[in-house]
């Protein structure tokens, strides 16, 4: 969370980031409730992302971020329209290797707090089943966009395939020690504290 925040705030173009989590974990929304992730966490560690959105388990999954500065044209389409883009590019790449996907059309009924429970519009869904999720922060320095997609099985072909999906000039990058210098300072200051994981 933190690494995705500082990246945000420090890079001037536009980055897709993979990663994946050291031990069962759950991710909930800037906006939830600490007691229902904390209960549907069941012991797992939990962390309150800065971006929106549901109750996410992590693990099983590919977590990913998209970067977007100010300075690219994208930043200026709503949010909804880059929500159903990244996701059309996440659910086209997966239909090369033969996974039935399909973009949501209209939200489904909530019926909790549970991420994936919930299909909302521009969700991507494999036989009627929702897989890939996500939400936004968008301030004056770029956009935020975190998402997880509910496979294990999907390697390095799949993320490079993604990353030319959703752009036409991909260039691998290193993540330098003062990203994650700072990173662990605004972990530490604010995503580890009691006082941000129960704000709500």
């Amino acid at each position: 969370m933190a690494i995705d925040e500082v990246l945000l705030r420090t890079t001037p173009k536009p980055l897709l980031r993979f990663y994946r989590w050291r031990e069962q974990s759950v991710s909930f929304g800037y906006f939830d409730r600490f007691e229902e992730a904390h209960q549907f966490a069941g012991g797992r560690a939990l962390v309150r992302r800065w971006t929106g959105g549901g109750i996410v388990p992590h693990g099983e999954d590919v977590t990913y971020s998209v970067m977007i500065s100010p300075g690219e044209s994208a930043f200026h389409l709503s949010s909804p329209e880059i929500y159903r883009r990244i996701h059309e590019a996440i659910g086209a790449v997966l239909r090369k290797s033969g996974v039935n996907t399909e973009v949501v059309a209209t939200a489904a009924p909530r019926i909790s707090a549970a991420c994936f429970a919930n299909p909302v519009a521009a969700d991507l869904v494999e036989d009627n089943r929702k897989i890939a999720g996500a939400a936004h922060r968008k301030t004056r320095g770029g956009l935020l966009h975190q998402g997880s997609i509910q496979r294990n099985d999907l390697d390095e072909s799949f993320r490079e395939q993604l990353a030319s999906a959703l752009s036409s000039n991909v260039e691998p990058a290193d993540m330098s020690t003062g990203v994650l210098e700072a990173a662990e300072k605004l972990a530490a200051d604010r995503y580890a504290t009691e006082t941000w994981l129960r704000r709500r």
